[in-house]
């Protein structure tokens, strides 16, 4: 399976680190870092991802939509993984294609509306306590090794 994280609006350097070493960890593709996400030469970014930011592939982008687009032509599904009511559990989703791009939003806002609309599906993940969210590095996690394995 083709996995590629698109990090839109990533606020924290340290989250931005975290998913690079989670991507490591998991055979991620490429991660993209769309609209202000810090990019790899931030020095929180490199102390964070602890060097998973030279063998992960990854691209800076601040047009998110182009993003979008280009993976689309790629026959990607774009996966939003963000609580909404047409959002799908993590456990129930099933995708076909081998090419998913799964789309982070920003830690606060989540995925904006217009970009929820853009994508193939939205996903979330079922909470057991009374919290609704976790940390979108932590949710990445989760979401990617659900996804990677539902593969096999």
């Amino acid at each position: 399976m083709n996995l590629v994280i698109i990090a839109h609006n990533i606020r924290s350097a340290e989250n931005i680190g975290s998913l690079f070493r989670t991507a490591d960890a998991l055979g991620v593709a490429k991660i993209i870092l769309a609209g202000y996400s810090p990019g790899i030469d931030h020095p929180k970014v490199k102390k964070t991802a602890l060097g998973a930011e030279e063998s992960v592939k990854s691209e800076q982008e601040t047009d998110i939509l182009k993003v979008l687009e280009k993976l689309k032509r790629e026959e990607y599904h774009i996966l939003g993984l963000e609580l909404d009511e047409r959002s799908i559990s993590l456990d129930e989703i099933k995708v076909s294609s081998d090419k998913i791009a799964l789309l982070l939003g920003n830690e606060v806002e989540g995925i904006p509306n217009y970009l929820r609309d853009e994508c193939d599906s939205l996903v979330y993940i079922p909470m057991q306590g009374a919290k609704e969210s976790l940390n979108v590095t932590i949710a990445t996690a989760i979401a990617s090794y659900q996804l990677i394995n539902n593969r096999k």
